[in-house]
This record gives C-alpha cells, structure tokens and sequence, in this order.
C-alpha cells in the first residue's frame, strides 16, 4: 500500500478530473506482477494499468489500490469488471470513493466473489487524495494559499521590492507545489506589479497548470508575461464570471467555473488583497507559509483585510507540517472548522 500511495502521489495534477491513483498487483503467491497509477484523463485508470503489467500473474492474486475502484462507465469502463476479468481473488483499498457515480465496487466486487477489504493505509490515502476527495464533497477546487513572507509578515519591502524573500531551495519547493495544482491563481495587483509568469519550472516536467488572473475590470496587459507562451491562460473578469457585492470577481462563482473546466486543485499565489478576500469567504482549504528569518518592520503584508476585526473573530489553524527548507520555514496548516 505504500509503493501504491507513492504512486498516487507522482500523478498529482496531471489526472484531474479523476482522482490520482496508484495500484499494486501481487500474483498468487504474494511477489510483486505489477503496478500502476492513473493516466491523463482519458487514459486508463491505476487498476487497468497495474493489471496489464501483471498479465497472467494477475490471477489468484491480490489488487492493492489506494481509492476503491470505480464501478461506473465514463471515458473508460469500470475497474470493477477489469479485475473480476483478470481473475483477481482479493481487493485491498485505502479509502472508499466519496463520488456516488462511481462508489459501490466494493459491493460489486463481492458480489462476483472477490474478498473485499478496506482501510489499510487510510489516514495517508486521505492526505494524498484531500484535493481530489474535497473537491467532490464540496463542488469547488481544494484552494491552498501559499506566500512567503519575512518573520514579521512583509511580503515585499517599502519600496515594493519581494525578490526574493526566501532562498533557492525554497522557491524550488514552490514549484514542486505548483507541479501538484490544476490552476494556478493571481489578482490583477500582483499581474501589474510583479509581471509573473506563473508556470512551473520542474526539470522532466513537461505540463504546467492553468493561470487564472483574477482581474474583475479586465486590465491585464497585452504583453503581460501570464498570456505569453503555450501554458492555458484564463483572465477572469467580473462580466464573464459575475461580481459580487462589492464589484470585485465572485469568488464562488469562480471556483464552481473552476471545477467546471476540471480544476480539482488551485493555488493561490498573491496577492495580499485576494488572499484576504478567499480567507474571509471561508474558501481556502489549506496554507503554505514559506517564513524567511528576515525583519522588515515595514512594507506589504502578506494578506490584506480577511473579515477579521476582534481576535475571537481570528481564522484558527491547525498545524499539519513544519519543515526547514534551507535557511527557511516551510509552515503547512489548515482552517480549523467551527461548528
């Protein structure tokens, strides 16, 4: 099950609208026959992969999978019937599929025969899947908000300068992170000030997510480095999506375009006035916080106003992760829900 999640893993951000999964066959006699993880939509999923590298071996034996397989017809037939085809005795899954157009191969799997078990590996299969599994539940993309920042919260200097905050091996990480994400998202403030390209510079990564520009007036530059290139490119303007009460781009309405167009997972990469507008929605699922042991004592927050005003109103965190990337921080936490 961990050689599974470990493949599930390497496929975040390139299988969405489907789930990244990853599969185990061992033959009969309890050795490795093969393995797989889910092609780009369109492409066949984990299970059919990890059953062609097994071929024969594949019966009598065992099928370890990281999400219960489907047992629907979509692009491709259900994984249900390519594993009671192959002649599977025994299925193990991580987690059940929260999608009700595809749940219930557990039932048909038995139903033919196959031992069926559930849970193994699950608390990891939850972290790996918590893109792909939310965005089900909820209609909208997992959003996470990363910045770096100084120890005093300064994203940029007084005079607007922000490169670079953190060091190398940081933003090398950031990229690894966008490489997960379906869209990568920026206001029309960081656009005009930054000119960012927003792509994804992992070497032997050949795919970068798509750019969205939240820009509710439409003032994205012709030149403007986010419209350069082959990488897919959205500017979002208030009239194409529609504007909420105060002008600006309805960020629900948004997302829900998002998910739309295949968008399980997107980042939000600046700036401070749209990281506060998705905090204060209750739309940000997790934050990535890249810390730098420098002080400023002046310049641009790393988030603008978020509907907080009183410190009983303040956005709980939970921590998931802390790590030191070089001379950094690497802070992952999530919004602690109220009842």
């Amino acid at each position: 099950m961990d050689r599974a999640l470990d493949l599930a893993a390497q496929g975040l951000g390139s299988t969405s609208p489907n789930p990244s999964v990853g599969a185990v066959i061992l033959a009969a006699d309890g050795t490795v026959a093969g393995e797989g993880r889910t092609a780009p939509v369109g492409g066949p999923h984990a299970e059919v992969v990890a059953l062609a590298a097994a071929g024969e071996r594949a019966r009598g034996g065992t099928a370890v999978v990281t999400l219960e397989p489907c047992d629907h017809t979509g692009r491709t037939g259900p994984c249900t019937r390519a594993l009671i085809a192959a002649g599977v005795a025994r299925v193990v899954y991580a987690v059940a599929d929260p999608n009700p157009l595809a749940a219930g191969g557990a039932e048909t799997l038995r139903a033919e025969g196959v031992e069926v078990a559930a849970g193994l590996g699950e608390d990891r299969a939850v972290q790996v899947s918590r893109y792909w599994r939310t965005a089900v539940r909820r209609g909208r993309p997992y959003v996470i908000w990363k910045y770096a920042a100084t120890l005093d919260g300064r994203s940029a200097a007084a005079d607007g300068t922000s490169k670079w905050i953190t060091s190398e091996r940081a933003r090398a990480d950031v990229h690894a992170l966008r490489g997960e994400m379906d869209a990568i998202i920026a206001g029309i403030g960081t656009v005009l000030a930054d000119d960012p390209a927003l792509t994804v510079r992992v070497p032997g990564l050949d795919r970068s997510p798509l750019r969205v520009v939240v820009d509710a007036a439409g003032r994205t530059p012709v030149g403007a480095r986010v419209r350069q290139g082959d990488v897919p490119t959205w500017i979002a303007t208030a009239a194409e999506v529609g504007a909420g009460a105060d002008g600006r781009v309805d960020l629900d309405k948004l997302l829900a375009a998002l998910y739309g167009r295949g968008v399980r997972a997107a980042l939000i990469e600046g700036g401070p006035t749209l990281a506060g507008a998705f905090l204060a929605a209750g739309l940000v699922d997790e934050v990535v916080g890249y810390l730098a042991p420098k002080v400023l004592g002046e310049g641009l927050m790393a988030s603008g106003p978020a509907g907080v005003s009183t410190i009983s109103a303040a956005i709980d965190l939970e921590h998931v992760d802390v790590t030191r990337i070089g001379p950094d921080l690497r802070i992952t936490a999530v919004p602690r829900r109220r009842s």
